[in-house]
């Protein structure tokens, strides 16, 4: 298996695109003990994505049997397939901002965010917090993914939040 050094190499090395900073901090783990709550973050690449303003389709769940370490956390995945399309660029799929709220790095601050509340934006995969927060984020996309990155400078290195992920209960896979 890769190492942390090598996969950071591997993502320094692929196109410099708007948040390939977004991965160096601690990534986010809840209670299940896997990043993203052990939800497949290759999958949400193929998941029909729905417009502004409307409920996602909800994400696939991981198997804990079928894994990678990356960022200092575990991923799950729903395949095998998957497992290996994320070792081979784990950048392009593991969400901005360590796993964290995008609009709460807009803000400022490292919280949780919650797997359902999820959208790709210029093929990245960003995360929100509650129903409520993808509102606001969603009034200006493109506004406050500028402001997260801005604001990623200055916090990346700040501890991981230890925070629960409110009003949500994971049905991935537990370790």
């Amino acid at each position: 298996m890769l190492n942390r050094f090598a996969l950071t190499a591997a993502a320094a090395a692929s196109a410099l695109t708007f948040a390939t900073t977004a991965l160096a901090g601690d990534q986010y783990v809840d209670e299940t003990g896997f990043a993203v709550s052990g939800y497949d973050v290759v999958a949400y690449f193929a998941l029909p994505q729905n417009p502004v303003g409307q409920t996602q389709t909800p994400p696939v769940a991981g198997n804990a049997g079928i894994t990678a370490d990356y960022n200092g956390a575990t991923f799950a995945f729903a395949t095998e397939a998957n497992r290996d399309l994320f070792l081979a660029d784990p950048a392009k799929y593991a969400p901005q901002y360590d796993g964290h709220c995008a609009y709460g790095v807009a803000q400022g601050g490292k919280v949780p965010a919650n797997p359902y509340l999820w959208r790709i934006v210029d093929d990245r995969l960003y995360l929100n917090i509650t129903d409520v927060v993808v509102g606001f984020w969603e009034e200006d996309i493109p506004g406050n993914i500028t402001k997260s990155e801005s604001n990623w400078v200055s916090i990346e290195d700040t501890a991981a939040s230890d925070r629960t992920i409110p009003k949500f209960t994971s049905t991935a896979p537990q370790s």
